[in-house]
């Protein structure tokens, strides 16, 4: 003879005594919890690691237009020495984010002077 009893567990009556039986729904919440839990721990990880993973330039481009070098507010080197597999010039213009070959760097060097004169005149 079965009872049941709240909280899920179940009684029986063995011999003249009751023990205690799982019911199979609380097996059922308790995989649950655990497969929850496994998730949760899970997207914690990718969000903590999203910061580590770098983000870098797969293809260059040596032909960059000069309103882009004109309008470049920084610039940062890739090395393919670190994480990344290339040696890139990231520029950063108008809040983009621009993949060049290395050698650019000389062109826009140029363009930087040219500006820094042109202001200096301007003043």
């Amino acid at each position: 003879m079965r009872r049941a009893w709240p909280g899920g567990c179940r009684y029986k009556l063995k011999q003249g005594e009751l023990v205690k039986t799982r019911s199979p729904t609380s097996s059922f919440t308790m995989s649950l919890k655990v497969v929850t839990l496994f998730l949760l721990l899970c997207a914690i990880i990718i969000i903590i690691t999203e910061g580590a993973i770098p983000k870098c330039c797969v293809t260059t481009s040596k032909s960059i237009p000069g309103y882009i070098l004109r309008k470049t507010e920084r610039f940062d080197f890739q090395s393919r020495r670190g994480v990344c597999e290339i040696d890139s010039l990231i520029l950063y213009a108008k809040g983009k984010k621009y993949c060049a070959h290395p050698m650019v760097k000389r062109r826009l060097k140029k363009i930087q002077k040219l500006n820094r004169n042109k202001k200096k005149v301007e003043k």
